[in-house]
This record gives C-alpha cells, structure tokens and sequence, in this order.
C-alpha cells in the first residue's frame, strides 16, 4: 500500500481538517461499538474520522507479543446482513481466491471424504522424514509423530503418497474427537521443554478477550463448552483450509459459529489445528446494524492467535512479520468483504 508521506505540521492540519469534516458530514458510531473503539482498540482521531467517513480501518490490540498476535478492523458496508450469512455458509465457494488455495467444508458427521483433497508440501514431506519430539517444523503431536516414523516406509519411492493419506487419516481422527469431546481432544504439542495444551491456550486467550468476556459472554460460554452446549447459536460448521501465510501453505482446520440476532450477527471462526505457525486463534466477525447511517451494517473483525517462535531475539524479528502479514491480510479481507457485497456477487 503506497501512503503520501508529508511534513508533520502539515500532516497534523490536514488530518484534523479531514476528521471534523467526516464527523460533520456523517452520522457517529453505535454506542458498543464507540465503547470498543475507546476502551479496546484505543483507535486515534484521525483513524475514527476515516472510519466514518466509510475507509477501512485496521490496528494492531494489545496482547502478550511473546506469543499473541490481535488485530481489529471495521469498515462500513451498504448491503443486508443476511447477505453476509449467506455467503459464509457456503464457505467453500466464499473464502476462495487470494490467499485461500482450497476452502473444504467438513460433514457433521466427518468422514474420510471430506479430506480427499488435503494435500502436503514437498517440503513438510522431508521435513518430516527428520521430525523429533521438540524438533520439527511441521505441527503433529507427540503421537503423530511416532505415527509418521513407525508407519511410513520413507525408502519406499510413493512414500509422499502414504505420508498425504496418513495426514488425512490424522485430520479425521482430530475433528472426529473434538465433535465428540470439544478442547478436551484437541492436540499437544511438545515443541519446546514444557509441552504446549491448545484446549489451555484457547481458554487463556479468550479469558484475556475483553470482546468475548466483556460483549459476547454467550458465545464465549459456547466455545469453551462445545459440545456440551449449544446455547445461543444458529449454525456451526468444521471446515479446512490450505491457505498462503508466510514463507510456507498452511493447511488449518477451523470451527465456524453464526448466531444471528436482532441487534446483531456475529460469525466466530474458531482455529483447532493449523500445520505452521500457530497453536490456536480466534476470528471474531461481529455485523452491527445502524438506522442512523442508513442500510447496511457496520462489519467488525477482531482476531487473535497464539504462536510459537515469538519470543526471545529471533522471536522479536519473526513477531513483526507475523504482526504485519496478520494485518495487511485483515485490511485486505475487510477491502473484499465490502466489495463482495456491495457488488451483490463473487
């Protein structure tokens, strides 16, 4: 993204001449969201005046930077909420294009099927010929692992075949135990000394979520207990991906909630398997009407992940790319969201 770069007095008059003239052209926010945006994402002046005046808005939140990454957005879009619903429910053909390489919805009762598609790099393929216990660079727990390196004949010249169709029989086992027994069944991971629980990564990252403790405690109170419970919610679907993030395709695997509501919809994309970079994550896409603006609704997206490799000096380099591509691809989702469905089409 180019950006004008300007001497600071001028920069300061202009950015103040554009805000009043949004604020006084335009209608303000909704008070929950005005709350968020003051006590939460803490965004300037000059970010509210953009906002408003109908841009697309990311910032970076606060959150523990040695292993947290939080990014919110919002922008303005003329189109009906259910438009939204619509669209995400048929995931597969939506979040397609871009960085998406593959969406694949998962059935309600997974089966092999499902992950027909799901395929691994050369590159994880080697990688994994070498994996340790607390040495490898693709995401398998300590079970898989042992898996890989007592079932695959790795001399054997179709060993990529059998390494693709045991990951495939790994994603089944997974979403098959979370369905049946929620965080409990999710992985754990022994990367480092002390092993990593994701069900105990999710829980910590939500608890410090002022937007699920604070606005949706519901939802908050369904994520966590999932499936014990399906309080509040109006549809949930599994679901996986092979998307472009960083230096390597990461294939990821994800629990999608809609609860749809009078005065608002919120769509929850709940992460419990990611192959790179990340433990766990949460996206949050909250739809707020306001009759004062006029039809159409404001589209909020809060996310959060937990990742490994961001502490200490080498984590400091990696927490800033991690930082910047989390947010460029916000911006970018934001930018798609509206023209989607404003434009009434794919």
């Amino acid at each position: 993204m180019i950006r004008m770069v300007l001497p600071p007095l001028l920069a300061l008059g202009a950015v103040a001449t554009m805000t009043a003239a949004a604020r006084t052209a335009t209608p303000g926010l909704p008070e929950r969201l005005d709350d968020y945006l003051t006590t939460t994402a803490k965004l300037t002046a000059e970010e509210r005046g953009r906002l408003v005046a109908g841009e697309p808005v990311t910032r970076l939140l606060d959150a523990d930077e040695t292993k947290e990454v939080a990014v919110f957005g919002a922008v303005w879009v003329a189109a009906p909420m259910r438009r939204y619903v619509d669209l995400v429910e048929n995931i597969e053909k939506f979040e397609r294009g871009g960085g998406f390489k593959l969406t694949r919805r998962i059935s309600p009762a997974p089966r092999a099927a499902d992950f027909a598609e799901m395929r691994m790099t050369d590159e994880d393929v080697t990688d994994l010929r070498s994996c340790s216990v607390g040495s490898c660079k693709v995401k398998f727990d300590e079970k898989a692992l042992a898996r890989f390196q007592t079932q695959i004949d790795w001399s054997a010249p179709d060993h990529k075949a059998a390494v693709e169709s045991l990951m495939r029989q790994l994603a089944l086992e997974y979403v098959t135990g979370y369905v049946e027994g929620g965080d409990e069944r999710l992985a754990v991971y022994r990367d480092k000394q002390r092993p990593t629980f994701v069900a105990r990564e999710f829980r910590q990252m939500i608890d410090e979520a002022p937007e699920l403790t604070g606005y949706l405690p519901l939802l908050r109170q369904y994520l966590l207990e999932y499936p014990k419970t399906t309080v509040g919610v109006s549809n949930s679907f599994l679901y996986w991906q092979e998307t472009q993030f960083g230096l390597r395709p990461t294939v990821r695997i994800s629990h999608l909630v809609i609860r749809e509501g009078q005065d608002e919809t919120v769509v929850a994309s709940k992460m419990l398997y990611a192959n790179h970079y990340f433990w766990t994550g949460l996206e949050l896409r909250v739809l707020l009407p306001d009759p004062s603006r006029g039809s159409g609704f404001w589209f909020v997206t809060i996310y959060r992940g937990r990742a490994d490799g961001l502490s200490g000096f080498t984590g400091r380099v990696v927490r800033g790319r991690v930082r910047s591509e989390v947010q460029k691809s916000a911006l970018m989702g934001l930018k798609a969201t509206k023209r989607i469905l404003e434009g009434g089409q794919r």
